[in-house]
């Protein structure tokens, strides 16, 4: 560390050549480094699997704990930057960690690289990929759809190939599939400590990997070699016991959990499955669980190593990593005996019923049996228009040939699917596979429809045409979450989530009150039957067909390609430093939204069409808080201009305050910012002049990813006091020189009638956190640390 001191205290070195020594000599202690294994992470990587790394590591906090750990602790503290002196504590110290990979959607993995080149640095210190999934919109089918997209996309993915070709980022191109199918496929591993900038990234935990969504910011720290912090997580048993039979599939257990645990529950935990019920479960059906695990707020989930991990590294030609696992097992990839969680769930399989999850929020769960009554109860529409299965939680060979099974079943009786029924391969391994093996023309000839690899409707890529905005009508997916408006933008459909099984049963008779398990079809003989239970291998036989080769490794040395940012373009945009804090309490600050209820990043910041900006902050600033419902009024994209008196669109008076010089806030109620990982919903409030985001409670990524910008995410110290705060209030925050962690904030509000309330906000900034609110951000915090400030 004296050495990394003396380094930053050279300030008559260019930039450039500190930056460089910086990472390389202050921050580069990966684990991967002194790995002795000679078994590569992957296929496309060099570098090791660092189990003898982690395993040494892991000696030291154990010695330290002296208490047995779950496996959840150990991945996690494997990965401790300074295991001798990092202080752990569950719920309360902030780890520092060093991630073995990153990965990066399209749509965030814009902002990212922008990021990532504002820094300096001139290539990735570890492994990272980009996968282009986002930008492709449901249109008429696969190839139509991927043509177009490439077209209209062009420039985005032109970028995005050469800033990874020249900062050593793998690339993989649009039709590659889902980035959470492709990291299962080729990159997951047990032990694995990796993050992602998309929220559905514990999908990794299907294979024994500590798999965490975060903003692009902390991409670019890993990215970087800098140590990324985590708060310490509590840990949340669930333990399975009993077997899945018959129409019970994996996305029910996580249905279930949801149903006990609520979108908050698993806030600021990470879930640990563990029993003998996990041995029923396919590694795709585990990570189905893991993926659907963000959809509580957990900050990720995972599954102990077993056979069933193993088959599918052997069936991705991976049998070194397994045999590898195998080894560690017990020290590495196990719960320790007598390990404590924070709180334990038991589901019994035997008896757990296949379940519907819906509408507008994924915890509200419905037994099949209840999902009829339940619907005709609450005034849902009972007939469903669209029946969807796929993403990247459910488009497993296992998956897609369970639903096969079930088409043909329907066929051989005269029948298909009553109602437009599309399908999403999760990749293009995954697409040739099931092409090959006769499944996509079975799901076909049912009436399907195949799409392009990639997210497409599930995060509202889909140009649908058979209702009108504002027309209330159903769906059904196989996906993960369902908040209104997320997958065809209108605020009327009601979506629920299940299996892709029942998906695909329901859709036979295109109505909610169908239950498979007990309910009669007639077939088009007029005689009636009962759909047998879904059957399918959780592997090919003949092995995964690896289609067309979209993966494209960057050169060695990135130091001669180029890479362009138009200034004229409307798609991308360099980036700009926020301003710094003037060191003055924020005084009189202007309210410029007071939310009620839900808001989710897609309440912030809207996805769907507003895909194309993502790699241009100031065009896609003028979707903030557009779906959020003012309090004021009950109304979407309304708010008063308190300086003008005229009522307007939110970004449009938030764009009038900042060119006025008038500080704002935004004030919110529970779970704010849950749902997505993107950036932007803290990326544009900063840009637009918000100040501080005041709330009931945060949501994890979006707490830190506020933090990340420079604002100041606070919480109501008495939740009650939300109703105190009303449109025409002035906010104040008082003694910000004196902010420290865990010292609360005090706060005046002052009234219109000229009378004041002084209530106290809490916060759970660190020390470090705190340097990035007063340098402006945590982008120029490093940039002044590499310039010795």
């Amino acid at each position: 560390m004296a050495s990394c001191l003396r380094i930053l205290n050279q300030t008559s070195r260019s930039k450039h050549l500190l930056f460089s020594e910086v990472q390389s000599r202050c921050f580069h202690i990966s684990p991967l480094a002194s790995a002795a294994s000679k078994v590569a992470m992957s296929r496309l990587d060099s570098d090791p699997i660092p189990y003898e790394k982690l395993t040494k590591t892991l000696q030291v906090v154990k010695k330290r704990l002296g208490r047995p750990l779950t496996l959840s602790e150990k991945v996690l503290y494997s990965h401790i930057d300074q295991p001798e002196t990092q202080e752990i504590e569950r719920g309360t110290s902030y780890l520092r960690l060093r991630p073995d990979r990153v990965a990066m959607q399209d749509a965030t993995a814009q902002m990212a690289m922008l990021q990532f080149i504002s820094s300096g640095l001139k290539k990735v210190a570890v492994p990272s990929t980009i996968h282009c999934d986002h930008l492709i919109e449901a249109q008429v089918a696969g190839p139509q759809d991927l043509a177009r997209a490439k077209d209209i996309n062009k420039e985005v993915y032109n970028f995005l190939a050469s800033a990874g070709n020249k900062y050593g980022v793998g690339f993989w191109k649009p039709g590659s599939g889902i980035i959470h199918q492709i990291i299962l496929e080729n990159y997951a591993f047990p032990g694995l400590l990796m993050i992602g900038t998309d929220s559905h990234t514990p999908n990794g935990g299907g294979l024994g990997g500590l798999c965490i969504g975060v903003g692009g910011a902390d991409a670019v720290d890993v990215m970087a070699s800098i140590p990324w912090e985590l708060k310490c997580p509590k840990v949340i048993g669930v333990k399975l016991t009993g077997k899945l039979t018959g129409w019970t599939s994996p996305k029910d257990i996580i249905l279930k959990v949801a149903d006990i645990l609520t979108v908050k529950g698993g806030t600021g935990a990470i879930v640990e499955y563990f029993g003998p019920g996990c041995e029923s479960v396919s590694c795709t059906g585990m990570a189905t669980i893991c993926n659907m695990g963000a959809e509580i707020g957990a900050t990720t989930s995972l599954f102990p190593f077993n056979r069933r991990m193993a088959d599918f590294l052997n069936a991705t030609k991976r049998e070194g990593i397994a045999n590898e696992a195998q080894k560690y097992k017990d020290v590495l990839l196990t719960p320790d005996a007598g390990a404590k969680y924070d709180q334990v769930i038991e589901i019994n399989l035997d008896t757990l019923e296949p379940h519907v999850n819906g509408p507008f929020t994924p915890d509200l769960a419905s037994p099949i049996s209840k999902l009829g009554e339940n619907a005709k109860k609450n005034g849902w529409p009972v007939d469903i228009k669209v029946g969807l299965i796929g993403s990247c939680t459910n488009s497993s060979y296992e998956d897609m040939g369970r639903c096969a099974s079930i088409a043909k079943e329907a066929m051989k009786h005269g029948i298909k699917s009553k109602i437009p029924f599309n399908v999403t391969p999760g990749s293009e391994q995954i697409r040739a596979t099931i092409e090959r093996d006769g499944i996509s023309k079975t799901l076909t000839e049912f009436g399907g429809t195949l799409l392009a690899n990639a997210c497409g409707p599930c995060i509202g890529q889909w140009d649908r045409k058979d209702v009108k905005k504002g027309e209330k009508n159903t769906i059904v997916t196989s996906y993960n979450r369902n908040f209104t408006g997320r997958n065809d933008a209108n605020p009327a459909t009601h979506c629920f989530v299940t299996s892709p099984e029942m998906v695909t049963a329901l859709s036979i008779t295109g109505r909610l009150d169908f239950n498979p398990l007990t309910d009669s079809i007639k077939g088009s003989d007029g005689k009636d039957f009962k759909l047998t239970p879904p059957f399918s291998d959780e592997l090919p036989n003949k092995g995964f067909d690896p289609g067309q080769d979209t993966y494209a490794a960057p050169v060695a040395d990135g130091s001669n390609v180029k890479v362009d940012v138009d200034p004229k373009s409307q798609r991308l945009q360099l980036l700009e430093p926020f301003d710094k804090w003037d060191g003055k309490d924020l005084e009189d600050m202007t309210i410029l939204i007071k939310v009620k209820g839900k808001c989710t990043t897609d309440h912030i910041s809207a996805a769907g069409p507003w895909l194309k900006y993502r790699g241009h902050l100031d065009n896609i600033s003028n979707n903030m808080f557009i779906t959020a419902t003012n309090a004021e009024n009950g109304e979407l994209n309304k708010v008063k201009n308190q300086s003008t008196g005229q009522w307007g669109a939110v970004p449009d008076v938030a764009r009038d305050y900042k060119a006025k010089g008038i500080k704002w806030v935004a004030i919110g109620d529970e779970n704010y910012g849950e749902g997505s990982s993107r950036e932007h919903a803290a990326l544009e409030p900063r840009h637009l002049g918000g100040r501080a985001i005041i709330v009931k409670s945060f949501a994890r990524i979006h707490e830190t990813n506020l933090k990340k910008q420079g604002l100041l995410p606070l919480t109501f110290a008495n939740p009650s006091d939300y109703d105190k705060i009303q449109p025409t209030d002035k906010i104040s925050l008082k003694d910000l020189k004196n902010l420290k962690a865990g010292k609360p904030v005090d706060c005046e509000i002052k009234h219109a009638d000229g009378s004041v309330d002084k209530i106290k906000l809490n916060h759970t900034l660190n020390d470090l956190q705190i340097s990035w609110f007063r340098a402006g951000s945590a982008l120029n915090r490093m940039k002044e640390i590499a310039a010795g400030k």
